[in-house]
């Protein structure tokens, strides 16, 4: 038996599918996997096959137009081919997020494509499927155009490829926007941008900082729900100091923005080990940076009154600031310079 990939185009109505599988069938033809690609041409069938050895290349086309189907395209395929799609597309997605850089290279091997090219010029109105021609967006202005001279490319395929450019940029603005602060007593810790990925790190800070009673916001640890919420949230930002490398990160404090009108409420977490360092005060003042470019009214901090380290670093903002008491709790307002928002 011999692996085979067949493309088809048959007819979108009922019953056309089973048609052209029963005239695969008759030859002996084991239909291991398939995908339907829905165009405004009717449905265009992906099969990976196993095909007895006596069959060809021209008698696969035979069977298939003899099931209705028509722009057939055959080619012989390898054992690495009866990888599902999905699973085959999530590893490249993985090789994207080790190497952001290799994102033509993985392109190619996603769709088979004969040649892949970028240009640093946007790729305005023209951006689609054109026959064996694809065109592709790129988040930071860019463009990639790759050709293949059979099959023609489909809507399907252009949807997964522009995923991957823009998980691959995604992934490049993420390195981007890491820093690695050095604190006065020379420790290193890297910020940057959270992400989903990042909640067990983040959970387990919550937990840490419970047993040690100091749970986030005085109230028991946050649900993984609430957390994931925090770390990507629809406005204001959040950001995680970690240690060690990649593969093994270890996050030992956050800095959360969430905004509500035109405020922004900031709070951060910071694991025993790693305050007065100087940690706390270089987060917020990144967060009271971001919220100046945004152009928030003001910044709203909650500090239980006996947190005399969080207070002390508020002060050393510099930035006026009205204090409200409640009880143990203070209410600390830091209005902001709106002429610093990005228009």
């Amino acid at each position: 038996m011999t692996l085979w990939r067949i493309r088809a185009t048959v007819d979108d109505r009922p019953g056309y599918l089973s048609v052209l599988t029963a005239s695969l069938a008759l030859r002996g033809v084991n239909i291991l996997a398939v995908q339907v690609h829905t165009t405004e041409r009717g449905a265009v069938d992906d099969f990976l096959v196993d095909a007895p050895d006596a069959l060809g290349e021209d008698d696969l086309i035979a069977a298939v137009e003899r099931g209705r189907g028509r722009d057939c395209w055959v080619a012989r395929s390898e054992a690495r081919g009866l990888a599902d799609e999905p699973t085959r597309v999530l590893g490249l997605a993985n090789r994207l997020v080790r190497d952001p850089d290799a994102t033509g290279e993985t392109l190619r091997a996603l769709l088979g494509a004969d040649a892949v090219t970028w240009r640093p010029e946007p790729a305005g109105a023209h951006v689609g499927i054109a026959g064996g021609t694809m065109l592709i967006a790129e988040p930071g202005g860019g463009c990639y155009t790759l050709g293949r001279a059979v099959p023609e490319f489909t809507p399907a395929e252009h949807a997964r490829a522009q995923a991957l450019v823009e998980l691959a940029a995604t992934v490049a603005r993420r390195a981007a926007e890491q820093v690695t602060l050095v604190l006065p007593d020379g420790a290193e810790v890297s910020v940057r941008p959270s992400v989903v990925e990042d909640l067990p790190g983040v959970r387990e800070l919550h937990l840490a900082c419970a047993r040690r009673g100091r749970p986030p916001g005085g109230a028991s640890v946050s649900t993984p729900e609430r957390m994931r919420r925090l770390l990507a949230p629809a406005r204001g930002l959040t950001l995680v100091a970690v240690t060690g490398d990649r593969a093994a990160e270890t996050v030992v404090a956050t800095a959360n923005l969430v905004v509500e009108g035109d405020e922004a409420e900031a709070a951060l977490l910071v694991r025993d080990d790693w305050r007065r360092r100087g940690l706390g005060s270089a987060l917020l003042r990144r967060l009271v940076q971001h919220a100046d470019q945004a152009g928030y009214a003001a910044l709203v901090l909650h500090v239980p009154a006996g947190n005399t380290a969080m207070l002390g670093t508020v002060r050393r903002l510099g930035r006026p600031t009205r204090t409200e008491a409640d009880g143990a709790m203070r209410t600390l307002t830091l209005p902001l310079d709106t002429s610093a928002a990005v228009r």
